[in-house]
């Protein structure tokens, strides 16, 4: 039988108890719960989520019980990002769900209070979630990464005479290495991008095949038979058409033979069209869009920071390098942030950002003052200090301050790809 290592018991008010998965009766009544919750298949992500993920573990997945029923849960999953070069621990909100009757009773509060305490026990840097639109604002969550839409492409638009010398496999679990290598090279390109190692390679090629979440890897090979790229195709997904969501980086002969081959898929699986949920400048949603494809938009991961000086300090060595080939690449100065009920001091001595200091609530005189919400869409690039400034009043930055923002909270290009 499954034991964890250090089950957590708290009783809260009204007779309700939250804890932490314990053993494998724990697991099946849980996943029993979220299937409930969340619709067919989520019982089966529950299981090999905690028995097999490599970064997940029992005591990070908790609920709330009435009389020995599991009325509401909530769970953490670990995630490596890698953010313009430095490496960020993400702790994931996931599967939070409680049952109808006992909803607005401030359930998923005490949860995401647990989960919030495990962040900052943790030295989590962030924490993201692909939830429902507005609730998770509560909880301090902003959208600030581009997650669910893409592109449409009908199969009309894809003409019969693509390039010939290329054939497609399934990937299997001795392609790994080589998974590994076309994925950190298709990363490049990207600006905040999630860290795969060989562990959770193993698991999309293995367990996650089970779940909700499982996809297809297929392998592109060259007249040569060797492997020139892959792309992923989703078992389910959203929407009716054949969900393409990732792709390595690929020469144009090599996407015009895999736009083929995906028509082909989508044939064979009697679906009316293909989605393409990929970053927006690589060259396969380039050449969906130049062949007529049809954007639908996007939707956008929740971010939430749990502490802002851990993130700042994380981030030290990405602005002493934002500020390197610019008018500021001696800078000493100051430079202060304030989220109005607590600010930062950004201290920089000739261009090295020597400390980051917490001030507290500051009535003095900053560079930029922001609410939380809209910082948060700034330090992950989602959107400028201008554009900021347009939507929300209470932005302040003028004068050299505009440009020192400019180039310390640059717009950047990140693209999340799933771990499980």
């Amino acid at each position: 039988m499954f034991i964890s290592t250090n089950p957590v018991i708290k009783h809260l008010d009204n007779g309700f108890i939250l804890r932490t998965v314990a053993n494998q009766t724990d697991i099946e009544n849980l996943a029993r719960f979220n299937n409930i919750i969340h619709g067919d298949g989520v019982d089966t992500l529950t299981r090999e989520l905690i028995i097999n993920h490599p970064h997940t573990t029992p005591e990070e997945w908790f609920f709330i019980e009435k009389d020995g029923v599991i009325i509401s849960s909530l769970c953490l999953i670990s995630w490596t990002w890698q953010f313009c070069g430095v490496s960020l621990k993400i702790g994931e909100m996931g599967v939070v769900g409680t049952l109808p009757e006992y909803r607005g009773h401030g359930l998923v509060r005490e949860l995401a209070k647990h989960h919030r305490h495990l962040l900052n026990e943790g030295g989590y840097h962030l924490s993201n979630i692909q939830g429902i639109p507005y609730f998770y604002r509560q909880f301090g969550y902003e959208y600030a990464l581009p997650l669910e839409g893409g592109w449409r492409f009908d199969l009309y638009l894809i003409p019969d005479d693509m390039p010939d010398g290329f054939t497609f496999r399934l990937a299997t679990k001795q392609d790994i290495s080589m998974l590994m290598r076309l994925y950190e090279t298709a990363m490049h390109d990207l600006d905040i991008y999630a860290v795969r190692d060989e562990a959770i390679w193993d698991y999309l090629l293995g367990d996650s095949t089970k779940t909700e979440y499982a996809s297809d890897i297929w392998c592109v090979l060259d007249a040569h038979n060797d492997m020139v790229g892959y792309w992923r195709v989703e078992h389910h997904g959203f929407g009716d058409g054949l969900n393409i969501n990732e792709c390595s980086n690929l020469s144009y002969t090599a996407g015009l033979a895999s736009l083929a081959q995906f028509k082909k898929l989508a044939l064979a699986r009697n679906k009316p069209y293909i989605k393409i949920h990929i970053p927006p400048k690589h060259l396969m949603t380039r050449l969906v869009e130049s062949f007529g494809g049809r954007d639908n938009g996007r939707y956008a991961w929740q971010i939430m920071i749990p502490d802002v000086h851990r993130l700042l300090t994380a981030l030290k060595p990405v602005f002493v390098q934002r500020l390197m080939n610019t008018p500021f690449a001696n800078l000493t100065h100051t430079f202060t942030l304030n989220l109005y009920r607590r600010a930062f001091a950004l201290d920089f001595q000739n261009g090295v950002l020597m400390d980051v200091k917490s001030l507290g609530y500051y009535e003095g005189e900053s560079d930029l003052s922001i609410p939380p919400d809209a910082f948060t869409q700034l330090v992950m690039g989602h959107r400028t200090q201008g554009e900021l400034r347009e939507i929300f009043p209470d932005v302040s930055c003028y004068g050299v301050a505009q440009l020192m923002t400019d180039c310390l909270f640059p717009r950047m290009d990140g693209f999340i790809h799933m771990i499980y």
